[in-house]
């Protein structure tokens, strides 16, 4: 694999966090600025670091990055939770952005996984 873009689980976290940024700029002044600005820097963190990761050059770096990805992941389905407990986002939103995360966690941890096996 030569280049990020290729790499599955980025473009699924790339799309996770355009889906998210798309939701709060729609929100009035309060709402983004408190839980939306949170919610945003959480999300775009999982792809952040998933770049930061495959471009270091020991394995052992690559995963710790990718579990700061996988944290910041974690991050996101609890300000998800909140805005959605908040009314800001309705329950079938909820869902599927909650589908879409354990899909980007399960591809985090096998990526992990494969780090560093010959």
């Amino acid at each position: 694999m030569n280049d990020i873009e290729d790499l599955k689980v980025y473009q699924l976290a790339y799309s996770y966090e355009k889906r998210i940024w798309e939701l709060v700029v729609s929100w009035p002044y309060f709402e983004k600025s408190t839980i939306g600005k949170q919610l945003v820097r959480s999300a775009d963190s999982v792809s952040a670091n998933i770049c930061e990761g495959y471009g270091r050059y020991h394995y052992k770096e690559s995963k710790n990055f990718l579990f700061y990805a996988r944290g910041s992941l974690y991050e996101t389905k609890n300000w998800l939770k909140k805005a959605k407990d908040r009314k800001l986002i309705d329950q079938e939103f909820y869902d599927n952005l909650e589908s879409e995360s354990l899909v980007i966690v399960k591809m985090l941890n096998a990526y992990i996984r494969s780090i560093g096996k010959k």
